[in-house]
């Protein structure tokens, strides 16, 4: 069977179903729904859907079919008149039945003999998630404990990915050797690297010549405009996210999966949620919406998961990363550009768009077909999986610590306000200079003409 691509939105007192199924006859059709269960089967094509809401067959339901486009459109009632279905626009969680397996290397979603689901209980039981770092007794690890110990990707649960790709390493990763360098080592080398590659010059001139950055930060990005338009959606009780066909793609072959966290490994995993989606709000702001072929580079670089495999202690260790990267490695270097990047990811997490950016960073950061980055899908594209099924008030509660949180210069350690002060007083004193220049010579002039 073919699983067919499909679109699903609402109305007040409908669920609407799209379904290309090109090729099939009209007398094929068989249709089945049951509460949230809904079944469509048009040879070749099957399609299963876990819904988020309960729908009725009662007579009301309508079905056409456009022989033209192969576009099968079912308008269903809702059980309950305006109820909002959520979720609609998360193709992979909608797909698989409940209790539904995968033969990926993670926990999985099991059925219990109650018939609940041990990744939901998980997730109900979740203690209020502290953004702040965790304070703990140093403990010293014996050595031989810690080749053992190199973790990384999604949640920290990954290790010995990179033990394949030595050769291509350095296009992959800034760890020279990521399977025997521990987080602290990764740190320090990244720290390290970053003070090496700042420059003075190219920071000054982007602060002293910014007329091209002016027009970044006047750039109304695709999630600003969302957010001021979320209300109306909200009013005609539609989807509010819509993904590109090569996102719907990407969506439909993702597992069905529930990740069983613990403490330590939702914290990584938010953290480095937040990392990766700030590099990808600088992305798109430094190129004004328009990716180009240095993108997946510039998201990579200026994402400290990404590039240096960073495990994050608090949520201001990610924005102090972040902004340090910001003034090291891209084009543009302004200190402007990182203040606006957390303000869009503020507007994501906010505007609860933070479905699709997940998903768009993980295209556009991590695919490609010519570098041996593709290891990154392997690393952290469980992201795209695992943020369609938290619950909005952790996503909330991540928005409303980072609208408090705060991002000095002073906490970048570039020494960027003696920098810019030492500047200063060089522009002044060749303003000075040129003043006094222009003076003497003006008096010049004038002793010249009395002269005569």
């Amino acid at each position: 069977m073919i699983t067919p691509a499909f679109e699903l939105s609402q109305d007040p007192e409908y669920l609407i179903i799209t379904v290309r199924v090109p090729y099939t006859r009209t007398s094929e059709f068989d249709l089945y729904i049951d509460g949230t269960d809904l079944k469509f089967y048009a040879k070749p094509y099957f399609l299963r859907l876990t819904l988020p809401g309960r729908i009725v067959e009662d007579g009301r339901e309508t079905a056409k079919f456009s022989i033209d486009d192969g576009l099968f459109t079912l308008r269903v009632p809702k059980e309950t008149a305006g109820e909002h279905f959520d979720g609609l626009q998360m193709l992979t969680s909608l797909l698989a039945p409940k209790g539904s397996r995968s033969a990926k290397p993670l926990v999985e979603e099991l059925n219990t003999g109650d018939g609940e689901r041990t990744g939901d209980a998980e997730e109900d039981d979740e203690e209020e998630f502290d953004w702040q770092v965790e304070q703990e007794v140093y403990q010293e690890t014996p050595e031989e404990e810690l080749g053992a110990m190199q973790m990384y990707g999604f949640g920290n649960k990954r290790s010995g990915v990179f033990a394949r790709l030595q050769e291509e390493l350095s296009d992959v990763t800034d760890v020279k050797n990521p399977e025997q360098t521990t987080a602290a080592e990764r740190r320090k080398a990244r720290l390290e690297a970053e003070a090496s590659a700042f420059s003075p010059d190219h920071y000054l001139a982007d602060l002293f010549e910014d007329d091209e950055i002016k027009g970044l930060l006047k750039f109304v990005p695709w999630w600003a405009k969302k957010t001021t338009e979320m209300l109306s959606f909200l009013s005609r009780v539609c989807t509010a996210v819509a993904f590109t066909d090569e996102e719907k793609e990407q969506l439909r072959k993702f597992s069905n999966r529930s990740y069983l966290l613990d403490k330590a490994a939702r914290s990584q995993a938010w953290l480095s949620l937040l990392d990766i989606l700030l590099a990808y709000c600088y992305e798109v702001r430094s190129t004004e919406g328009e990716h180009t072929v240095e993108s997946p580079w510039t998201i990579r670089k200026l994402s400290g998961t990404l590039s240096w495999l960073e495990t994050y202690g608090s949520l201001q260790d990610v924005l102090v990363s972040f902004g340090r990267r910001v003034l090291c490695y891209p084009l543009f270097r302004h200190f402007g550009l990182v203040s606006a990047a957390v303000g869009d990811a503020t507007k994501i997490l906010q505007s609860g768009e933070s479905h699709k950016s997940s998903t768009q960073a993980h295209i556009y950061t991590h695919k490609t077909r010519t570098s041996s980055a593709y290891i990154l899908n392997d690393l952290y594209s469980d992201y795209c999986i695992w943020i369609q099924r938290v619950k909005s008030s952790k996503m909330a509660a991540l928005t409303a610590t980072l609208k408090k949180a705060t991002l000095r210069k002073e906490d970048l350690d570039l020494e960027l306000e003696e920098l810019e002060a030492a500047a200063r007083m060089v522009v002044e004193g060749e303003s000075q200079s040129i003043s006094s220049s222009g003076s003497s010579s003006s008096s010049e002039e004038s002793e010249a003409s009395e002269a005569e």
